[in-house]
């Protein structure tokens, strides 16, 4: 009976591990406006552009990038 618990507990952790996840958080430029923005979906690299070459851990990291780079309006 306890094996039973511990193998239910252990799959319930296990099925629930993608919710956890830590989020990404990148800033795209709008190719027509040339407008940013911040999202956590990856930019399409044609309506969208991604500003940078990386993904950000946080919104707040995302949106200073947004602040600090010269080409976003």
């Amino acid at each position: 009976m306890k094996k039973f618990i511990l193998l239910a507990g252990l799959a319930a952790m296990i099925s629930a591990a993608p919710a956890f996840a830590a989020a990404e958080f990148y800033v795209g430029q709008d190719a027509a406006t040339k407008k940013c923005s911040v999202s956590e979906k990856k930019p399409d690299g044609t309506k969208v552009m991604m500003v940078g070459k990386t993904s950000f851990k946080t919104k707040a990291e995302a949106e200073a990038a947004i602040k600090a780079d010269k080409d976003c309006k």
